[in-house]
């Protein structure tokens, strides 16, 4: 699987995109089908201080699956994104299986 990241409004250092292709590999235990993933991280300039924005994009056959996560940090947003992408993708394996054997 490849793992496209994009920085939008800053730079992201190589150890924080090291971590998201981490993370989002692991999603491959989950759904062996998996194309490709495409993964934004994003700054809003706000006071709030929960101000990045974490989306990731899975594309499988017949489908995508997004995940838009806003946290304190890019790390806590892959990481919210990747459990919540778990649970889609297991339900959406067993629902392609079940739909093949019925």
């Amino acid at each position: 699987m490849k793992v496209f990241t994009q920085s939008v409004n800053f730079n992201a250092d190589k150890e924080l995109i090291a971590y998201v292709d981490e993370k989002v590999l692991t999603l491959t235990k989950f759904h062996d089908k998996i194309v490709d993933a495409e993964v934004f991280l994003k700054v809003i300039n706000t006071s709030d201080k929960e101000n990045k924005i974490t989306e990731v994009k899975i594309n499988i056959p017949g489908s995508e699956l997004i995940i838009k996560r806003e946290a304190k940090t890019f790390e806590e947003g892959i990481n919210a994104a990747v459990d919540n992408l778990k649970r889609q993708l297991k339900r959406s394996k067993e629902k392609h299986r079940d739909s093949i054997t019925s």
